[in-house]
């Protein structure tokens, strides 16, 4: 039976906590599952191992097929042909002189044939042109299809990577609240036995152990649960040993909202998917306007013709034809204007839902922006705090110590001090988590070419 041991490096620099965490066997410690990432070999693995990824490959996939296939269309078509029909009768006539043997004109009662036949369309009304466009861009909607899922996996990836940094720091906190009040609730027993401490307090911290204890419990659920579903996401088995490298940094982005928004209209993939798509339903018109235009196709045959297989192939049983014709539409019920019709409607509603994409990623944007401002608001305003608070809760102590403070007073400072520290590293989760939404909304992995590096 392995027995887990979870060690967690706690680093405050300027105020700001940046820790890391290592989750390692004691016992029976198998290299083969375990696994050792940063956020960027955590993405990596998760493009290499998600489904929906590995479909939307095969989606490229057939949709080159599908570009070979429209191209299939300009080339002509070549076929062997070769039967054998028996007639009752047929017409005889007598011409020695001919250079072809009768038959071939005429039948033979055991006629076998043996043949040629090509077939290449001339012009269709543009409509193979439009089928070949609209399956290149059909190419390129799957592959930004591939780049969108890529992204979403990427930001998924990023909220249970740091969702579970996030946890630690949680359980972490919850660990030394509880310590503390451990702690706290011992001394305050001993002045109780020693007549210094009245019973009110000492049932007072030891309920404020009992209050805590339930938080500590739901922290440590919190970091299993999402430990599994990350693992979920980058295909591991659940049994595996997944250490994390990084840590709850983050990096101070400024703010360009205009720049930002037009990143956004130029890479986002689903904006170029609309424009994609506003493309392809304008080929569907063309391909629908074809049934209003003439068709021309040519033929060519090359035959040998006998009553007898082995005299089917000479000059005498030979025979060719060619031909072109042009089949020109007059009425089809309106089967082709419903068709025009529908592709027009398409084509206008492919680009009103593009106008109210762009709408959406201006929102998009700004909400992006507010999240960081705010989250940056928050962590400054904390970061500040902790000293004060940790400066607090040593004056409680010692003025309870000495008779001049109240235990109240004790547990109010601890219970603010672990307040400041999870709303330090919540702010700092939220600032990350803004800076991925962000490069999401923009349709980028990383955004480091308007990063104004500032770790604390």
């Amino acid at each position: 039976m392995q027995t887990m041991k979870r060690r967690i490096i706690l680093v405050i620099i300027g105020g700001v906590i940046s820790f890391g965490v290592t989750l390692c066997c004691a016992a029976g410690y198998d290299p083969a599952s375990s696994y050792n990432l940063t956020i960027d070999e955590a993405i990596g693995l998760a493009y290499k191992n998600n489904f929906d990824i590995q479909i939307q490959s095969q989606e490229i996939s057939a949709a080159q097929a599908a570009i070979q296939g429209a191209r299939s269309e300009f080339l002509p078509k070549l076929n062997a042909q070769a039967g054998f029909t028996h007639t009752d009768s047929v017409l005889k006539l007598d011409m020695p002189q001919a250079k072809k043997d009768m038959g071939i004109f005429t039948g033979y009662k055991n006629d076998n044939q043996a043949g040629l036949t090509l077939d290449q369309t001339i012009y269709n009304g543009g409509a193979n042109i439009a089928n070949l466009r609209q399956k290149q861009v059909t190419l390129r909607i799957q592959e930004e299809t591939l780049r969108a899922r890529k992204l979403d996996t990427e930001f998924e990836v990023k909220r249970l990577f740091y969702g579970l940094l996030l946890a630690h720091e949680t359980e972490r906190i919850a660990q030394n609240l509880l310590d503390q009040a451990k702690s706290h609730y011992e001394e305050v027993k001993n002045k109780y036995e020693q007549g210094t401490a009245s019973r009110f307090d000492l049932l007072q911290s030891k309920v404020q152990v009992s209050k805590l204890a339930p938080e500590l419990i739901n922290a440590k659920n919190a970091v299993e649960l999402i430990d599994a579903e990350l693992k979920k996401l980058l295909g591991l088995k659940i049994q595996a040993t997944l250490m994390i490298k990084d840590s709850l940094a983050y990096n101070e982005i400024e703010i360009k909202e205009s720049e930002f928004l037009k990143t956004a209209y130029l890479e986002k993939p689903e904006m170029t998917l609309m424009a994609l798509g506003v493309d392809v339903k304008k080929w569907l018109i063309e391909m629908a306007k074809a049934g209003h235009k003439p068709q021309i196709n040519a033929q060519l045959g090359y035959a040998y013709q006998s009553n007898d297989v082995g005299d089917l192939v000479n000059r005498r049983h030979n025979n060719w034809d060619a031909g072109v014709s042009l089949s020109i539409p007059i009425f089809d019920g309106f089967s082709t204007k419903a068709k025009v019709d529908e592709a027009k409607a398409r084509y206008t509603q492919a680009k009103l839902e593009k106008e109210d994409l762009g709408e959406q990623i201006a929102v998009d944007i700004r909400k992006a922006c507010l999240d960081l401002v705010k989250s940056q608001a928050v962590i400054l305003s904390q970061k500040d705090t902790i000293d004060e608070a940790q400066e607090a809760l040593k004056i409680s102590e010692v003025r309870y110590d000495n008779g001049e403070g109240t235990n109240l007073d004790v547990i109010d400072a601890q219970v603010s001090l672990s307040q400041v520290e999870e709303n330090l590293s919540q702010g700092i989760y939220d600032y990350i988590m803004a800076e991925a939404y962000l490069s999401r909304t923009m349709g980028r992995s990383s955004v480091k070419e308007i990063r104004n590096e500032k770790t604390y």
